[in-house]
């Protein structure tokens, strides 16, 4: 084949594979499905497996928030934080059912399920993500800083809400030794590792700017961006609401 019949060939393949290849944007996010598991209990595995295969949707962002209430039962869950069980039973006030329990997913800050269901949760998805969340957010990195743009799908929105950037690890395996899983390899994704709030919104178009640190924490490798609704309590603290935006961050690095 002579030099000017393969420089035909390549341009013409370059052509052919043009459309083919073109990337389209990512899906937008539709829900965040939390999961709150737990090294120490033998019904968790399954639900774990569960959030490893919701994950890969992409209009899915699937959490794992490992819980400390079990520590007792003879093994201390290596990824676990009070917080996160606190977070959990915020959830279960603000609902008004008082339901906590392992392994439970809580859906876009307000339906649950118990977190190996999997035709509960895709029905509450479908029923709380149908029509996407009320704001879109879109997250640019730039100098140090992490800017987080946000609009309102619905000019009425009037609800209080706070930013948030959640670090995750993306993948983790930890082995257990004791306890009702004793002898079991457990998998996880995207294992939350902190929490950090950078600032507020009000419903109207805004654009925020948080240091890029806020995204690191110890063992991270990525993170996400959560828009939610604040509700006061009774008890003089704030609960977590219904969800109202969210955003993936880059890549795990």
């Amino acid at each position: 084949m002579s030099a000017s019949t393969r420089l035909l060939a390549a341009i013409v393949a370059a052509f052919a594979l043009g459309p083919a290849t073109a990337q389209t944007p990512p899906a937008a996010p539709k829900a965040v499905i939390e999961l709150f598991t737990s090294q120490g209990c033998s019904s968790c595995p399954p639900a774990d497996a569960l959030i490893i295969e919701l994950s890969k949707d992409p209009g899915l962002i699937a959490l794992t928030l490992p819980v400390t209430y079990w520590d007792y039962l003879g093994w201390k869950d290596t990824l676990g934080k009070d917080s996160f069980a606190k977070r959990q039973k915020f959830y279960a006030k603000a609902r008004g059912d008082g339901q906590v329990y392992t392994p439970q997913v809580v859906i876009n800050g307000a339906a649950h399920a118990i977190g190996s269901d999997k035709i509960e949760i895709e029905k509450a998805v479908k029923q709380l993500g149908g029509t996407g969340f009320s704001a879109t957010v879109a997250l640019k990195e730039e100098n140090g800083s992490l800017r987080i743009r946000i609009d309102p799908k619905d000019a009425g929105l009037t609800e209080t809400a706070g930013i948030w950037v959640v670090p995750t690890t993306h993948r983790a395996t930890v082995p257990v030794t004791r306890g009702e899983n004793q002898g079991r390899t457990l998998s996880y994704v995207n294992v939350v590792r902190g929490m950090v709030r950078v600032g507020d919104w009000n419903g109207e178009a805004a654009t925020i700017t948080a240091p890029l640190t806020a995204t690191q924490a110890a063992e991270a490798d990525s993170y996400v961006v959560l828009v939610q609704a604040e509700r006061p309590s009774k008890y003089g603290m704030t609960m977590p609401g219904a969800i109202l935006g969210a955003a993936h961050g880059p890549a795990p690095r």
